[in-house]
């Protein structure tokens, strides 16, 4: 599959990304490559094969979800750098 110079600037201005002129062939050549190998997947004959969820046969490799308290609330303010009584200090992000 052949992608062209204005294709690859929809898709790097998606991804937020910045082309210099001098990586543009070598970009459109790489993904035409890549877009190439992929359509040989479309060769395969997989209408026995059933859909994955999960590449693994694992079942849950998460650990449970428990509420521990590790530290009192005194040692997590301890290394603050501001502090407004018991709350951190932070910056004003939003006007």
């Amino acid at each position: 599959m052949q992608v062209e110079k204005d294709t690859l600037h929809k898709i790097a201005k998606l991804a937020r990304l910045s082309i210099i002129p001098e990586e543009e062939e070598k970009l459109t050549n790489t993904l035409s490559s890549v877009l190439t190998w992929m359509e040989q997947l479309n060769e395969l004959d997989t209408s026995n094969v059933e859909p994955l969820t999960h590449m693994t046969l694992e079942v849950n490799a998460l650990r449970e979800d428990k509420a521990l308290q590790t530290i009192t609330h005194e040692q997590g303010l301890q290394n603050a750098p501001k502090r407004d009584e018991n709350y951190f200090r932070v910056p004003k992000v939003l006007e």
